[in-house]
């Protein structure tokens, strides 16, 4: 089965750098025009595609052309707790200051949110949902459910920047098997790449 995942456009707080989590924040402006301007070729949009509940993704499928997109709770955003509308600057101070070392990695647990770990076994718990049936799905989610599906499919810990440098615009297509184990196939397709939708295919 082949699952292409795609971050949300841009919204105001991820231009200010600051953690939304949960916490349902719409597209910027900008990022509404240039989605408005993206073509997607057919193949891609007669797909199935789901999304997280909020409404950053719902609104970057439905502009992308999806208009039957299924919302699935499983792939909303990493909960930040008592972090969420904070600065990253101002969230790694209060990193420290709380003692919650590592500083990054799969087991930092915000207070009040979840962890990393967390998010990576509710999404291989989601997996397990998938029919056979669907050959291919778009899912427009979160970067930190992505991160976690980098994980799942290459043992990434997270202690360190992924191997490969990540275009957040761009899909990340994956291949999961009859056991629901994940397996990454490329980072960063382009949408031009309709060959990329086939489950047989290594292309991007």
């Amino acid at each position: 089965m082949r699952i292409l995942l795609l971050r949300h456009a841009p919204t105001p707080w991820n231009l200010e750098r600051r953690i939304q989590g949960r916490t349902d924040i719409g597209l910027s402006e900008s990022a509404r025009a240039t989605l408005q301007k993206t073509k997607l070729p057919r193949a891609w949009l007669q797909q199935r595609w789901i999304t997280s509940p909020l409404r950053r993704t719902r609104d970057t499928a439905k502009l992308l052309g999806a208009i039957d997109s299924e919302p699935h709770d499983e792939l909303t955003e990493m909960h930040w707790g008592q972090f969420e509308g904070l600065m990253l600057s101002e969230i790694n101070q209060k990193i420290i200051a709380l003692g919650l070392q590592p500083d990054r990695g799969l087991d930092l647990l915000p207070p009040g949110g979840e962890s990393p770990r967390m998010v990576r076994d509710r999404l291989a718990l989601w997996l397990k949902t998938l029919a056979p049936r669907d050959a291919t799905t778009v899912v427009v989610t979160h970067k930190g459910v992505i991160r976690a599906a980098l994980s799942l499919a290459t043992g990434w810990d997270m202690q360190q920047p992924f191997a490969e440098k990540v275009d957040w615009s761009l899909p990340l297509a994956f291949e999961s098997d009859q056991d629901s184990l994940l397996k990454l196939i490329a980072v960063n397709c382009a949408w031009a790449d309709t060959k990329i939708l086939e489950p047989a295919s290594v292309s991007c």
